[in-house]
């Protein structure tokens, strides 16, 4: 196997970092995974204890390994840890852990060509401990799922009840026959309120801004994923007329319950960044009363929590199911290739002009569904890199 002067440092242990790492190898170019906690998949550990990938096993595999049988159909969060575990082992990748980098600059050009990256300079980590990571190229895989983003609610800090937000929330066992009120109608959202209703929760209301779309996760034995992928390279508005005859015939109407049906298209709505609710029981807890959907939290008083349509509730506790920031501002914030919304500008084996040799992967979450988006993005990058450096599989 060839390798190079300088490697690729992949920032991430997760699912498109390795992945994107064990597609370099495989073309004999040195990847270097850097990893800030102790292991690999340390976002997929923090998740609450029932998450289930909403893609197929089969569909969800990364590059050169499938996911075993035994996982079943819907791969549950401990499996998926499995799976990465076996990943890097199989793949021998290497890893190092406990290292977080911080910022990447470019590094001085390098005419002669000496350091394997061409007439280009490369690139410097700057990494915890005062270390400098010298690279041909980077991949930053640091995850979609970065950074919680809890609103800035008036009162928030005076709450005098509990509020956390989903990335803390672990099991409903804390919450039996209290009253706990979830905002956001993601996915994450959806799935939480259900957990608490099958956890012997007093009451659960499901604060919403904006109506989801909500589709079955599978369909007389036809996942949504496949669907997904059907349609991707469709034009909007058909996904979006689609969708709609798709959701009259499979989902009921749910807004005599306080859920309407969203007034923006399906596929409209994911190409702002907002994914489909996949059911995984919020539809028939809704009709039986089990989760009450409420108007958004605009703010808190006390121990009341005050709502767009100027009700108050007390609930014991608050659950934001509020999202995730990328966080990558600090990291590359400097170097222009962020979006006004902090995320970045190219994605996959599209490398910005300004900073050729710099790769994302992982920083999308679509349709499709994300770990096969990834497994995709994954042998792109490691063409496009081994294109640039001449290296190539031994």
């Amino acid at each position: 196997m060839t390798t190079q002067p300088r490697p690729v440092y992949v920032i991430g242990a997760g699912p498109g970092g390795l992945a994107a790492a064990a597609a370099l190898r495989a073309r004999g170019v040195r990847a270097v995974v850097v990893e800030k906690s102790d292991g690999v998949g340390a976002s997929w550990r923090r998740h609450y204890d029932r998450l289930r990938l909403h893609t197929t096993r089969r569909l969800s595999a990364l590059p050169g390994l499938p996911m075993p049988r035994r996982f079943g159909r819907w791969v549950s969060r401990d499996d998926v840890v499995r799976y990465l575990e076996k990943y890097a082992e199989f793949h021998e990748l290497e890893l190092v852990t406990g290292v977080e980098v911080t910022r990447i600059e470019p590094a001085t050009p390098d005419p002669e060509g000496e350091n394997g990256t061409g007439d280009e300079g490369g690139w410097i980590l700057h990494a915890s401990g005062g270390r400098e990571l010298a690279a041909a190229a980077v991949v930053v895989a640091t995850g979609f799922n970065h950074t919680p983003a809890l609103p800035d609610w008036p009162g928030r800090d005076a709450y005098e009840g509990r509020l956390l937000h989903a990335r803390e929330y672990r099991n409903p066992q804390p919450y039996a026959g209290r009253d706990v009120l979830v905002v956001g109608v993601g996915n994450t959202g959806a799935e939480i309120a259900v957990d608490l209703v099958e956890g012997g929760a007093a009451r659960v209301r499901l604060a919403v801004r904006t109506a989801p779309h909500i589709m079955r996760r599978s369909t007389a034995g036809w996942p949504a994923q496949r669907s997904g992928i059907l349609v991707r390279r469709l034009p909007a508005w058909f996904v979006d007329r689609l969708g709609a005859l798709v959701a009259k015939a499979s989902v009921p109407d749910l807004s005599a319950y306080g859920l309407p049906r969203p007034t923006t298209g399906l596929y409209s709505r994911v190409k702002q960044g907002s994914i489909p609710v996949q059911d995984v029981g919020l539809i028939d807890a809704v009709r039986g009363g089990k989760v009450e959907p409420v108007a958004a939290v605009e703010a808190f008083d006390g121990a009341e929590v005050v709502l767009a349509d100027g009700s108050r509730i007390t609930p014991d506790a608050v659950i934001a199911a509020t999202g995730y920031r990328r966080a990558l501002e600090e990291l590359v914030g400097h170097l222009g290739v962020l979006d006004e919304r902090g995320r970045p500008r190219t994605h996959g084996a599209r490398s910005p002009e300004q900073a050729r040799g710099l790769y994302f992967t992982g920083f999308s979450n679509p349709i499709s569904g994300m770990f096969r988006e990834m497994a995709m993005d994954a042998e792109k990058i490691a063409k496009a890199v081994s294109r640039r450096s001449g290296a190539g599989a031994s």
